[in-house]
Protein backbone atom coordinates (compact mmCIF):
# COMPACT_ATOMS: atom_id res chain seq x y z
CA UNK A 1 0.00 0.00 0.00
CA UNK A 2 1.10 3.53 -0.98
CA UNK A 3 0.62 6.40 1.24
CA UNK A 4 2.06 9.81 1.19
CA UNK A 5 3.76 10.43 4.62
CA UNK A 6 1.39 12.45 5.76
CA UNK A 7 -0.63 9.55 6.34
CA UNK A 8 1.32 7.60 8.16
CA UNK A 9 -0.29 8.66 11.61
CA UNK A 10 -3.29 7.45 10.42
CA UNK A 11 -2.47 4.15 9.10
CA UNK A 12 -0.53 3.08 12.30
CA UNK A 13 -3.50 3.87 14.17
CA UNK A 14 -4.88 0.99 12.17
CA UNK A 15 -2.24 -1.27 13.07
CA UNK A 16 1.71 -1.73 12.35
CA UNK A 17 2.12 -3.39 8.69
CA UNK A 18 4.75 -6.65 8.68
CA UNK A 19 6.86 -4.28 6.72
CA UNK A 20 7.46 -0.39 5.94
CA UNK A 21 9.89 1.65 3.16
CA UNK A 22 10.11 4.95 3.27
CA UNK A 23 11.58 6.77 0.71
CA UNK A 24 11.14 10.35 -0.80
CA UNK A 25 12.54 13.73 -1.69
CA UNK A 26 12.31 15.47 1.50
CA UNK A 27 14.65 14.59 4.16
CA UNK A 28 13.26 15.90 7.15
CA UNK A 29 9.38 14.16 6.16
CA UNK A 30 11.23 10.68 5.86
CA UNK A 31 13.28 10.67 8.91
CA UNK A 32 10.19 11.91 10.96
CA UNK A 33 8.29 9.00 9.46
CA UNK A 34 10.90 6.55 10.51
CA UNK A 35 10.69 8.00 13.62
CA UNK A 36 7.00 7.71 14.04
CA UNK A 37 7.21 3.92 12.68
CA UNK A 38 9.90 3.06 15.65
CA UNK A 39 8.13 4.75 17.96
CA UNK A 40 4.56 2.61 17.50
CA UNK A 41 6.80 -0.47 17.42
CA UNK A 42 8.09 0.31 20.50
CA UNK A 43 4.50 0.76 22.26
CA UNK A 44 4.16 -2.38 20.54
CA UNK A 45 7.01 -4.84 22.38
CA UNK A 46 9.31 -4.53 19.54
CA UNK A 47 11.86 -4.48 21.82
CA UNK A 48 15.41 -5.57 19.88
CA UNK A 49 16.61 -3.49 16.90
CA UNK A 50 19.11 -4.78 14.20
CA UNK A 51 20.32 -1.84 11.72
CA UNK A 52 21.93 -2.97 8.70
CA UNK A 53 23.63 0.03 6.06
CA UNK A 54 23.48 -1.68 2.92
CA UNK A 55 25.76 -0.31 0.26
CA UNK A 56 26.88 -1.20 -2.67
CA UNK A 57 28.60 -4.69 -2.19
CA UNK A 58 26.49 -5.23 0.76
CA UNK A 59 25.94 -8.90 1.96
CA UNK A 60 22.58 -9.30 1.33
CA UNK A 61 22.60 -12.58 2.57
CA UNK A 62 22.20 -10.73 6.43
CA UNK A 63 18.71 -9.93 5.52
CA UNK A 64 17.94 -13.45 4.49
CA UNK A 65 19.83 -14.78 7.56
CA UNK A 66 18.36 -12.48 9.67
CA UNK A 67 14.78 -12.97 8.97
CA UNK A 68 15.21 -16.97 9.41
CA UNK A 69 17.18 -16.78 12.76
CA UNK A 70 15.38 -16.67 16.01
CA UNK A 71 15.23 -13.20 18.27
CA UNK A 72 17.79 -13.55 21.68
CA UNK A 73 16.34 -10.45 23.57
CA UNK A 74 12.83 -10.04 22.78
CA UNK A 75 9.67 -11.97 21.56
CA UNK A 76 9.46 -8.94 18.59
CA UNK A 77 12.33 -7.26 17.14
CA UNK A 78 12.52 -4.01 14.37
CA UNK A 79 14.87 -5.42 11.77
CA UNK A 80 15.71 -1.55 10.39
CA UNK A 81 18.06 -1.64 6.81
CA UNK A 82 19.38 1.46 5.59
CA UNK A 83 19.47 1.62 1.75
CA UNK A 84 21.94 3.97 0.32
CA UNK A 85 20.65 3.78 -3.32
CA UNK A 86 18.26 2.33 -5.78
CA UNK A 87 21.54 0.61 -7.45
CA UNK A 88 22.37 -0.82 -3.94
CA UNK A 89 18.96 -1.88 -3.84
CA UNK A 90 18.71 -3.61 -7.01
CA UNK A 91 21.32 -5.36 -6.00
CA UNK A 92 19.61 -6.98 -3.29
CA UNK A 93 16.56 -7.64 -5.38
CA UNK A 94 16.57 -11.34 -4.78
CA UNK A 95 16.86 -10.72 -1.15
CA UNK A 96 14.23 -8.11 -1.07
CA UNK A 97 11.63 -10.31 -2.88
CA UNK A 98 11.90 -13.36 -0.50
CA UNK A 99 11.92 -10.84 2.48
CA UNK A 100 8.62 -9.50 1.00
CA UNK A 101 6.88 -12.94 -0.14
CA UNK A 102 7.17 -14.54 3.30
CA UNK A 103 8.06 -11.85 6.34
CA UNK A 104 9.14 -14.22 9.45
CA UNK A 105 6.59 -13.73 12.55
CA UNK A 106 7.29 -11.14 14.91
CA UNK A 107 9.58 -9.45 13.21
CA UNK A 108 9.20 -5.76 11.61
CA UNK A 109 11.23 -4.54 8.73
CA UNK A 110 11.96 -0.91 8.19
CA UNK A 111 13.45 -0.21 5.09
CA UNK A 112 15.09 3.51 4.49
CA UNK A 113 15.32 4.33 0.62
CA UNK A 114 16.66 7.79 -0.55
CA UNK A 115 14.44 9.87 -3.40
CA UNK A 116 13.52 7.28 -6.01
CA UNK A 117 12.76 7.83 -9.44
CA UNK A 118 9.40 6.86 -11.20
CA UNK A 119 10.41 4.37 -12.89
CA UNK A 120 12.47 2.73 -9.79
CA UNK A 121 9.30 2.55 -8.16
CA UNK A 122 7.64 0.15 -10.46
CA UNK A 123 10.85 -2.34 -10.13
CA UNK A 124 10.11 -5.45 -8.94
CA UNK A 125 11.61 -5.89 -5.72
CA UNK A 126 9.39 -1.90 -4.97
CA UNK A 127 6.38 -3.46 -5.94
CA UNK A 128 7.03 -6.55 -3.45
CA UNK A 129 8.06 -4.43 -0.36
CA UNK A 130 4.70 -2.38 -1.78
CA UNK A 131 2.91 -5.44 -1.35
CA UNK A 132 3.68 -7.09 1.42
CA UNK A 133 3.13 -4.12 3.83
CA UNK A 134 3.27 -0.14 3.23
CA UNK A 135 5.28 2.14 0.85
CA UNK A 136 5.53 5.95 2.60
CA UNK A 137 6.31 8.45 0.17
CA UNK A 138 7.85 11.82 2.04
CA UNK A 139 7.33 14.26 -0.65
CA UNK A 140 8.63 17.89 -0.88
CA UNK A 141 6.14 20.48 0.28
CA UNK A 142 6.05 22.73 -3.10
CA UNK A 143 6.38 26.20 -2.74
CA UNK A 144 2.29 27.38 -2.37
CA UNK A 145 1.65 24.92 0.34
CA UNK A 146 4.26 25.97 2.58
CA UNK A 147 2.71 28.84 4.34
CA UNK A 148 0.66 26.25 5.40
CA UNK A 149 2.58 23.43 6.46
CA UNK A 150 4.85 26.12 8.07
CA UNK A 151 1.38 27.18 10.19
CA UNK A 152 0.53 23.23 11.04
CA UNK A 153 4.15 23.00 12.64
CA UNK A 154 3.75 26.41 14.78
CA UNK A 155 0.07 25.55 15.83
CA UNK A 156 1.57 22.24 17.65
CA UNK A 157 4.28 24.46 19.38
CA UNK A 158 1.23 26.55 20.56
CA UNK A 159 1.98 29.31 18.37
CA UNK A 160 -0.33 31.21 15.34
CA UNK A 161 0.69 33.53 12.41
CA UNK A 162 -0.67 35.65 9.74
CA UNK A 163 -0.70 35.63 6.02
CA UNK A 164 1.98 38.15 5.79
CA UNK A 165 4.23 36.60 9.08
CA UNK A 166 3.62 32.79 7.30
CA UNK A 167 5.10 34.56 4.30
CA UNK A 168 8.16 35.87 5.27
CA UNK A 169 8.74 32.62 6.44
CA UNK A 170 8.33 30.55 3.94
CA UNK A 171 9.98 32.71 1.44
CA UNK A 172 13.02 32.50 3.76
CA UNK A 173 12.95 28.96 4.18
CA UNK A 174 11.50 27.52 0.81
CA UNK A 175 13.61 24.48 0.17
CA UNK A 176 15.16 24.09 2.79
CA UNK A 177 12.61 21.94 4.86
CA UNK A 178 15.39 20.48 8.18
CA UNK A 179 16.45 24.26 8.48
CA UNK A 180 12.24 25.13 8.34
CA UNK A 181 11.59 23.05 11.14
CA UNK A 182 14.79 24.50 12.95
CA UNK A 183 13.57 28.12 12.61
CA UNK A 184 10.54 27.14 13.47
CA UNK A 185 11.64 25.00 16.91
CA UNK A 186 13.58 28.31 17.21
CA UNK A 187 10.70 30.51 17.71
CA UNK A 188 9.08 28.34 20.19
CA UNK A 189 12.42 29.10 22.43
CA UNK A 190 12.29 32.85 21.78
CA UNK A 191 8.48 33.73 21.99
CA UNK A 192 5.50 32.34 24.50
CA UNK A 193 2.99 30.76 22.67
CA UNK A 194 0.31 32.92 20.85
CA UNK A 195 0.34 34.77 17.76
CA UNK A 196 3.23 36.07 16.57
CA UNK A 197 3.44 39.21 14.40
CA UNK A 198 5.91 39.63 10.91
CA UNK A 199 8.07 41.73 12.71
CA UNK A 200 8.86 38.87 15.20
CA UNK A 201 9.25 36.33 12.20
CA UNK A 202 11.39 39.05 10.50
CA UNK A 203 13.89 39.89 13.31
CA UNK A 204 13.96 36.21 14.06
CA UNK A 205 14.27 33.95 11.06
CA UNK A 206 17.28 33.58 8.89
CA UNK A 207 17.30 33.42 5.30
CA UNK A 208 18.18 29.88 4.39
CA UNK A 209 16.55 29.12 0.86
CA UNK A 210 17.43 26.93 -0.97
CA UNK A 211 17.34 26.40 -4.35
CA UNK A 212 18.08 24.07 -7.25
CA UNK A 213 17.26 23.14 -11.11
CA UNK A 214 14.62 20.38 -10.02
CA UNK A 215 12.96 24.04 -8.31
CA UNK A 216 13.71 25.79 -11.30
CA UNK A 217 12.31 23.24 -14.10
CA UNK A 218 8.93 22.88 -11.84
CA UNK A 219 8.55 26.59 -11.35
CA UNK A 220 9.02 26.37 -15.58
CA UNK A 221 6.38 23.58 -15.89
CA UNK A 222 3.62 24.63 -13.30
CA UNK A 223 3.63 28.14 -15.24
CA UNK A 224 5.13 30.25 -11.93
CA UNK A 225 6.85 33.09 -13.47
CA UNK A 226 7.20 34.50 -9.84
CA UNK A 227 8.90 31.54 -8.69
CA UNK A 228 11.35 30.61 -11.74
CA UNK A 229 12.46 34.16 -10.96
CA UNK A 230 12.95 33.96 -8.08
CA UNK A 231 14.81 30.73 -8.02
CA UNK A 232 17.40 32.45 -10.55
CA UNK A 233 17.84 34.36 -8.27
CA UNK A 234 18.93 32.12 -5.72
CA UNK A 235 20.92 30.01 -7.81
CA UNK A 236 22.76 33.28 -9.49
CA UNK A 237 23.82 34.00 -5.22
CA UNK A 238 24.58 30.89 -4.35
CA UNK A 239 26.94 30.57 -7.41
CA UNK A 240 25.48 27.64 -9.02
CA UNK A 241 27.25 27.05 -12.71
CA UNK A 242 25.64 28.77 -15.73
CA UNK A 243 26.19 25.12 -17.92
CA UNK A 244 23.77 23.32 -15.16
CA UNK A 245 21.01 26.30 -14.93
CA UNK A 246 21.03 26.37 -19.04
CA UNK A 247 20.94 22.21 -19.26
CA UNK A 248 17.69 22.25 -17.22
CA UNK A 249 16.03 25.33 -18.89
CA UNK A 250 16.58 23.48 -22.67
CA UNK A 251 15.60 20.11 -21.46
CA UNK A 252 12.33 21.92 -19.50
CA UNK A 253 11.08 23.40 -22.89
CA UNK A 254 12.75 20.22 -25.39
CA UNK A 255 10.81 17.93 -23.19
CA UNK A 256 7.37 20.24 -23.80
CA UNK A 257 8.09 20.68 -27.58
CA UNK A 258 8.82 16.70 -28.34
CA UNK A 259 4.98 16.19 -26.96
CA UNK A 260 3.61 19.12 -28.39
CA UNK A 261 4.93 17.95 -32.08
CA UNK A 262 3.98 14.76 -31.53
CA UNK A 263 0.18 16.24 -30.67
CA UNK A 264 0.13 18.36 -33.90
CA UNK A 265 0.47 14.84 -36.02
CA UNK A 266 -2.33 13.54 -34.18
CA UNK A 267 -0.22 11.28 -31.58
CA UNK A 268 -2.95 10.59 -28.54
CA UNK A 269 -1.16 12.18 -25.13
CA UNK A 270 -1.12 8.49 -23.59
CA UNK A 271 1.59 7.08 -26.32
CA UNK A 272 3.75 10.16 -26.83
CA UNK A 273 4.11 10.29 -22.62
CA UNK A 274 4.85 6.55 -22.83
CA UNK A 275 7.49 7.21 -25.52
CA UNK A 276 8.82 10.07 -24.21
CA UNK A 277 8.83 8.36 -20.65
CA UNK A 278 6.69 11.34 -19.12
CA UNK A 279 5.69 9.93 -16.00
CA UNK A 280 2.05 10.32 -14.47
CA UNK A 281 3.10 12.75 -11.73
CA UNK A 282 4.20 14.88 -14.66
CA UNK A 283 1.55 14.58 -17.15
CA UNK A 284 -1.06 16.46 -15.97
CA UNK A 285 1.15 19.80 -16.06
CA UNK A 286 2.83 19.01 -19.25
CA UNK A 287 -0.46 19.45 -20.54
CA UNK A 288 -1.21 22.85 -19.01
CA UNK A 289 1.74 23.49 -20.35
CA UNK A 290 0.74 22.69 -23.83
CA UNK A 291 -2.44 24.91 -23.09
CA UNK A 292 0.17 28.04 -22.54
CA UNK A 293 2.65 27.57 -25.01
CA UNK A 294 2.39 27.46 -28.64
CA UNK A 295 5.60 25.72 -30.44
CA UNK A 296 6.65 28.67 -32.20
CA UNK A 297 8.14 29.86 -28.74
CA UNK A 298 9.39 26.65 -27.55
CA UNK A 299 11.55 26.50 -30.21
CA UNK A 300 12.55 30.05 -29.56
CA UNK A 301 13.10 29.22 -26.03
CA UNK A 302 15.85 26.69 -27.42
CA UNK A 303 17.44 29.03 -29.79
CA UNK A 304 17.49 31.26 -26.72
CA UNK A 305 19.25 28.23 -24.52
CA UNK A 306 21.98 27.58 -27.49
CA UNK A 307 22.75 31.66 -27.59
CA UNK A 308 22.48 32.13 -23.48
CA UNK A 309 25.04 29.46 -23.34
CA UNK A 310 27.62 30.84 -25.97
CA UNK A 311 27.36 34.48 -23.37
CA UNK A 312 28.70 31.76 -20.74
CA UNK A 313 31.35 30.65 -23.10
CA UNK A 314 32.18 34.44 -24.17
CA UNK A 315 32.03 33.90 -27.69
CA UNK A 316 28.52 35.97 -27.62
CA UNK A 317 27.87 39.32 -26.14
CA UNK A 318 24.79 39.84 -22.91
CA UNK A 319 24.14 38.94 -19.39
CA UNK A 320 23.63 35.47 -19.46
CA UNK A 321 21.60 35.19 -16.14
CA UNK A 322 19.26 38.32 -17.51
CA UNK A 323 18.58 36.69 -20.53
CA UNK A 324 18.09 33.24 -18.60
CA UNK A 325 15.39 35.22 -16.50
CA UNK A 326 13.85 36.83 -19.45
CA UNK A 327 12.99 33.12 -20.70
CA UNK A 328 11.91 31.77 -17.93
CA UNK A 329 9.50 34.60 -17.54
CA UNK A 330 8.56 34.15 -21.43
CA UNK A 331 8.30 30.17 -20.37
CA UNK A 332 6.26 29.90 -17.06
CA UNK A 333 4.49 32.75 -18.25
CA UNK A 334 3.32 31.39 -21.52
CA UNK A 335 0.53 34.17 -23.45
CA UNK A 336 0.63 31.89 -26.64
CA UNK A 337 -1.25 32.80 -29.77
CA UNK A 338 -0.92 30.01 -31.52
CA UNK A 339 -1.28 26.65 -29.16
CA UNK A 340 1.07 23.78 -29.32
CA UNK A 341 -1.24 21.20 -29.54
CA UNK A 342 -3.95 20.34 -26.27
CA UNK A 343 -3.07 16.30 -25.49
CA UNK A 344 -6.02 13.80 -26.34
Amino acid sequence: MQIDSEQLDRQLRQGLAPLYAVHGEETLLAIEAADRIRARAREQGFGERELMIAERGFDWGRLSASAASLSLFATRRLIELQVASAAAANDGETALLAYAGAPPPDTLLLVRLPALEPRTRKSRWFTALDSAGVTVHAQAVPAARLPAWLAGRLAAQGHQAGEDALAVLAARVEGNLLAAHQEVRKLALLFEPGPLSVEQVSGAVLDVARFDVSTLREALLSGEPAQAVRVLDGLQAEGEGLPLVVWAMAEEARGILAVAEMSARGVPAARAFEELRIWRDRQTKVQRALRRLDLATLRDALAACARIDRIAKGVAQGDAWDELRALALRLAGGGARRPAGEAR
